[in-house]
C-alpha cells in the first residue's frame, strides 16, 4: 500500500496535501482499494465553504455509496472536473490525477489532529487484521 510522505490522513481515508495556504484533498490508496471501482465522484462547487469532518462530497463504487468527509475546513478554489467523465481515475492514481478538490485553508489548527503517514498506515493495518 502507497502511503505518500508529503501527506496527512484522515481515519476516514481522506488525505490532504498543503501548499501554503491552500491544500489539495483526495481518497488514500487503501480507501479507494476498500471501494473497489469507483463509477461516479459528487464534487462540490467552487466557492463553496466545507467544514472539517463533515460530508463535502460522495463517491461511488460498484460495492457501496461513501461520503467524502473534509480533513480541514475552507473554501472551495478548485474541483478536479475531470472525475465528472473520468471518475476511474481515483482508482489508478489516487495521489495525483485522482485528487478532489483544492481548498483554501480556513485554519491551519485544523491540520494538528490528522494523522502523519507513519500513523496512518499503522492504521490501516489494524482495519485488515
Amino acid at each position: 500500500m502507497e502511503v505518500p510522505k508529503d501527506l496527512l490522513f484522515t481515519l476516514e481515508h481522506e488525505w490532504i496535501r498543503v501548499e501554503g495556504k491552500n491544500a489539495v484533498i483526495g481518497i488514500s490508496q487503501f480507501a479507494q482499494e476498500q471501494l473497489g471501482d469507483i463509477v461516479f465522484v459528487e464534487l462540490p462547487e467552487v466557492g463553496s465553504q466545507i467544514e472539517k469532518e463533515s460530508p463535502f462530497g460522495v463517491v461511488e463504487s460498484v460495492k457501496t455509496v461513501s461520503d467524502l468527509y473534509a480533513p480541514a475546513s475552507g473554501k472551495v478554489t478548485k474541483v478536479n472536473k475531470d472525475l465528472e467523465t473520468n471518475p476511474e481515475i481515483v482508482n489508478s492514481g489516487p495521489y495525483d490525477a485522482g485528487w478532489i478538490v483544492e481548498i483554501e485553508l480556513s485554519d491551519e489548527k485544523d491540520l494538528e489532529s490528522l494523522l502523519d503517514p507513519d500513523a496512518y498506515t499503522e492504521q490501516c493495518q489494524k482495519e485488515t487484521e
